[in-house]
């Protein structure tokens, strides 16, 4: 008999070279101190060019001054002319000699002395406005760089469950065929071997159904046709058809339906995933042999909400956002013992949000484990919508 395969989860899956994101920040790091270090040094360089400049005009200025006081010295005919010449001068009065002396006009200087004001404005906002463009521009690279890699991430994750979810199956179906087909087994064990292996395909029908159902979103072009409901009756049969697999694997199902009819729109088929998935999801974090599972439907004035609840460990508060993205499982797939591939929470957003509702995690009433919450809208009237299910407050458990 061939022996089983190593659990391929045992293996780590493969993760961006730590060289390479210690490279990437010290590149980073010296684009920011040379972009820094650039735009100091162009600060410098124009508030000395205009210091310069003002410096090299004053000097100018005292040269005409001197110039023009001497030739008016020798002939003070001359003044009108070189005024009109030297528009920065003026005459400043009599020197002791009975010359006319002149200097620089008051007027000039203040409207130069302004203007080179205003470059010095311009120059300290021009400078840090380019820093900072260039560095939020950096920023957004570094975080693109940072969610490629967070994607690159989840997705060798994803490759690494769904080969898990594919192989372990596959695995525990041929050694229990082998051993059906190479030993007599009682009858008791043959029945419990079928069993296994049924909850087997069942776990591999599941995850192909996740993948397809992901690659269908992906490809979707067209939102979902939805059609009126009452959601208590879509969940009623829903729950008929899972109730058998679900308290197979240990769950202890009980179900509060809605006082009213819940009139929705939805897709059935769409809404049979979100809620599978839920249900799924309640049942694997569950904790012990018996794992209660909780579901209440309820409307809520123009909503309608269908809530989930588990016993399970609960979801951190940092993590109750990023459980609805794609790909995203907390932990890795080294230490993580609880199966799946990362899609489905995904899944349930995705496809309640093509139905105009939302979904939302919290954590369960008296604080223990997760609640799950559907949120649709209510139609506007119930008469497009099936009889209400079983009386007011009906409950089903198991």
């Amino acid at each position: 008999m061939r022996t089983r395969r190593p659990d391929v989860q045992s293996r780590r899956p493969p993760r961006p070279a730590s060289g390479e994101r210690l490279g990437t920040r010290i590149a980073f790091t010296v684009i920011v101190l040379f972009v820094l270090a650039q735009v100091g040094w162009w600060l410098i360089f124009q508030t000395q060019l205009l210091d310069r400049a003002a410096a090299e005009r004053e000097a100018a200025w005292q040269r005409d001054v001197a110039t023009v006081t001497a030739l008016v010295a020798s002939d003070p005919g001359v003044l009108e002319g070189l005024l009109e010449r030297y528009p920065h001068l003026r005459p400043s009065g009599p020197l002791p000699d009975g010359s006319i002396a002149v200097e620089v006009d008051p007027a000039v200087a203040a409207r130069l002395a302004a203007r080179d004001a205003s470059a010095r404005r311009m120059i300290a906002f021009e400078g840090p406005f380019f820093a900072v463009v260039i560095l939020a521009m950096l920023a957004l690279i570094a975080g693109s760089l940072r969610a490629e890699r967070e994607l690159k991430r989840r997705q060798q994750n994803f490759l690494s469950a769904v080969t898990h979810e594919f192989n372990t199956p596959i695995g525990t179906l041929r050694l229990l065929v082998q051993t059906l087909r190479l030993r007599r087994t009682s009858p008791e064990r043959t029945i419990d071997y079928l069993r296994r292996m049924e909850t087997e395909l069942d776990r591999l029908e599941r995850t192909s159904d996740h993948v397809l159902a992901a690659a269908r979103l992906e490809q979707a072009d067209t939102p979902p046709v939805l059609e009126a409901a009452d959601l208590n009756v879509v969940v009623q049969g829903l729950i008929g058809r899972a109730r058998e697999g679900l308290e197979a694997r240990g769950a202890r199902l009980t179900v509060h339906y809605g006082h009213e009819p819940l009139p929705v729109s939805l897709d059935p088929d769409a809404f049979a995933l979100v809620l599978n998935n839920l249900l799924d999801n309640a049942v694997k974090y569950g904790t012990g042999d018996v794992k209660p599972v909780t579901v209440t439907l309820r409307g809520d004035g123009d909503l309608v909400r269908l809530h989930v609840d588990d016993e399970g460990p609960g979801v951190p508060t940092e993590e109750r956002e990023r459980v609805f993205e794609r790909f995203y499982r907390a932990g890795d797939e080294l230490t993580r013992v609880s199966v799946g591939v990362g899609i489905g929470l995904h899944l349930v957003k995705t496809v309640t949000e093509a139905m105009n509702g939302w979904v939302q995690v919290e954590p369960g009433p008296g604080g223990r484990g997760s609640r799950f919450t559907v949120v649709l809208p209510r139609r506007v009237t119930a008469d497009d919508a099936a009889p209400a299910l079983g009386g007011p407050g009906a409950v089903a458990s198991a």
